[in-house]
């Protein structure tokens, strides 16, 4: 009963947040400030799930300005931890299908978010030259899911190059930024879904490097996300733990 009560209130919230992302956006449509105002209002989502999400690592990115920005994707609560990470200025980048979502395709076109044809092989230099430029002449930063589609608790998959590919061609900063695992560990029918940890990690300088050094930087930086995630794995299992035992304890 709790999950459905929650997956409504999910539900009409994502409605109403579109339908007035639909209107107040056709003042400045696809004015990337759009993305970030809306992220925000997205917080409220883990208020309905319940979950308390720590965010941290802010000052590493402090003046890093344009840059590319990369996350674990896990699975559909990814809309309830991620967006309190997003940062001004910083759109996303998905393919084209998502435009067809009832209600949610419209808000992220009209919000300023990219859309590209991801099966289309022939057109992935050229679109990853074009964004690249967008970057600099609308002064962007953009995020993306470098494993490509949702891990589903099949740990952190391989990484793709396109997001580093692209870094490259801008030459700006990549900045991964992990969320501890949420797979198995958020249930819309507990009251209670613990701690989530959101956490920016150290920007990467590109300047120097070519595209012969995209794949070793994507292993480079997957590395690094794999094993500061099970860091946060760790830190949350403490929490969550020692919550429940003061819960107990109170009772």
């Amino acid at each position: 009963m709790l999950a459905f009560i929650r997956l409504l209130l999910a539900a009409l919230f994502i409605v109403f947040t579109c339908l007035f992302a639909l209107v107040y956006c056709l003042f400045s449509p696809r004015d990337p400030k759009h993305v970030y105002f809306f992220s925000r209002w997205f917080k409220i989502l883990r208020k309905i799930v319940n979950v308390h999400i720590i965010e941290r690592g802010q000052e590493r990115i402090k003046g890093v300005g344009r840059a590319v920005y990369i996350s674990n994707h896990q699975n559909v609560f990814d809309f309830v931890t991620s967006p309190g990470m997003v940062r001004p200025r910083t759109v996303s980048i998905g393919k084209k299908s998502l435009l067809w979502i009832p209600f949610f395709g419209p808000l992220y076109w009209i919000t300023g978010n990219i859309l590209i044809d991801r099966e289309n092989k022939a057109k992935a230099r050229d679109t990853i030259k074009q964004v690249a430029d967008t970057i600099h002449e609308r002064n962007l930063s953009v995020w993306m899911y470098p494993e490509g589609t949702r891990s589903k608790g099949r740990g952190l998959l391989p990484f793709k190059t396109g997001a580093f590919r692209m870094a490259i061609e801008a030459g700006v900063p990549i900045v991964p930024m992990v969320v501890s695992s949420t797979h198995n560990k958020i249930d819309l029918n507990l009251r209670d879904n613990g701690t989530v940890i959101a956490e920016y990690l150290d920007p990467i300088d590109t300047s120097e490097m070519t595209m012969q050094d995209a794949r070793e930087l994507a292993e480079r930086c997957r590395e690094m996300m794999l094993n500061h995630i099970a860091k946060l794995d760790a830190e949350v299992a403490t929490l969550n733990t020692q919550s429940a035992t003061v819960v107990a304890k109170t009772g």
